[in-house]
C-alpha cells in the first residue's frame, strides 16, 4: 500500500503487519538492542491497534511515529531505572573516517547508535538505514527540515569514528552457564517433561511476533512443538551479551531463545523462532565455551 493513501481502520492489522520488520530496525538501532527493540515494537503496535482514528492519512508515517515516542518512552524508563543516562558515552573511541561509507556502516552494530542524540539517531536511521527521505523523515519526527539536515549531517559524522571501536564478550556467569546447559542437555535428549518440570507457576512465555502465554499450564504446550522434531539442537551462546541457547533449525534456520530465572525455576522464555526479522539484527556469538 503506498505510503500517502489512507488506509481503513480494519486493514489496520495487516499493514502491521507487513511494517513489523521494518519498525523493528528501526526501534533496534534506536534502543541499542535487537531483543529490547522488539518489545518497543510489540508496545508500539498495540498503541496504534488501540487507536481510533477512522481514517489515516500516510499511514506508514504514522506507524513510524508512533514507533519513534515508544522507543523515546522507552529510553526515558531506561535512564529512570538505572538512576543515570543510559546513553553510551562513545567520546574518543575512535578518529573520524573520512573515507567511511556510513550507510554501510549504520547496518552493523546496533548499541552504537546510542551514543548519537535521539534526533541524530532517529534521523540516521530513517534515512540511511531505512532509506527514507529527509521530506519524509522530517515528517515522521515532526521537525523542520534544517533540523533534520543538520541532525544527519552530525550523525554521520560521529558514526565514521565510533564503527571500529573495540568491543570486549562480556563474561558469562558461572551460575547461568550451569542452568543454560543443563536445560540444553534436557532439551537435546528430548527430556521435556524435565522442562516442563522447572516451570515457574507464574511463568511467561513470549513467542516474539506469534503469540504470548502465562502460568506453568499454559506455558507446558511450548515444548510440545519441539517434542515433534529430534533434528532441533541446543547450543549455548550469546545473543547480544546475553546468555541464551541457539536453537539449530534445519528449516528456519538458527535462532536464538532467552531464559529468565528465578532460582532453579524458569520465570520467563523469550524464543525467536518466528521473528526471523529480528535475528538478521541480534549479535550473536555461537560456540560458546
Amino acid at each position: 500500500m503506498a505510503d500517502g493513501s489512507q488506509v481503513r481502520v480494519q486493514e489496520l492489522g495487516r499493514l502491521m503487519e507487513a511494517m513489523r520488520p521494518r519498525l523493528h530496525r528501526y526501534c533496534a538501532r534506536m534502543i541499542g538492542s535487537a531483543v529490547d527493540g522488539e518489545d518497543v515494537v510489540q508496545d508500539a503496535l498495540a498503541k496504534a491497534a488501540a487507536a481510533d482514528l477512522g481514517e489515516i492519512e500516510h499511514p506508514e508515517r504514522w506507524l513510524f511515529r508512533i514507533a519513534h515516542n515508544t522507543a523515546l518512552d522507552a529510553l526515558r524508563r531506561r535512564r529512570r531505572r538505572d538512576g543515570h543516562d543510559a546513553e553510551l558515552d562513545l567520546e574518543g573511541l575512535g578518529d573520524p573516517r573520512a573515507a567511511a561509507d556510513v550507510r554501510v556502516a549504520a547496518a552493523e552494530t546496533l548499541r552504537v547508535f546510542l551514543g548519537l542524540s535521539p534526533v541524530q539517531r532517529s534521523v540516521v536511521i530513517l534515512v540511511d538505514v531505512l532509506g527514507h527521505s529527509i521530506a519524509e523523515t522530517v515528517e515522521i519526527l515532526q521537525i523542520t527540515v534544517a533540523s533534520g539536515k543538520a541532525a544527519l549531517q552530525r550523525g554521520r559524522q560521529q558514526l565514521r569514528g565510533w564503527m571500529d571501536a573495540p568491543r570486549e564478550t562480556p563474561a558469562l556467569p558461572p551460575a547461568e552457564v550451569i542452568r543454560l546447559r543443563a536445560y540444553a542437555d534436557r532439551f537435546n535428549a528430548r527430556d521435556f517433561d524435565s522442562l516442563r518440570a522447572l516451570l515457574a507457576e507464574d511463568v511467561r512465555l513470549d513467542l516474539a511476533a506469534r503469540l504470548r502465554l502465562e502460568g506453568a499450564t499454559s506455558v507446558a504446550v511450548y515444548f510440545t512443538r519441539y517434542d515433534e522434531n529430534p533434528n532441533w539442537r541446543a547450543t549455548l551462546c550469546l545473543a547480544e551479551g546475553r546468555p541464551a541457547l541457539l536453537i539449530s533449525d534445519s528449516e528456519l534456520g538458527d535462532y536464538v531463545v532467552l531464559l529468565a530465572w528465578r532460582g532453579e525455576r524458569i520465570a520467563a522464555i523469550r524464543d525467536f523462532r518466528y521473528a526471523r526479522y529480528a535475528m538478521e539484527e541480534m549479535a550473536v556469538i555461537a560456540d560458546v565455551p
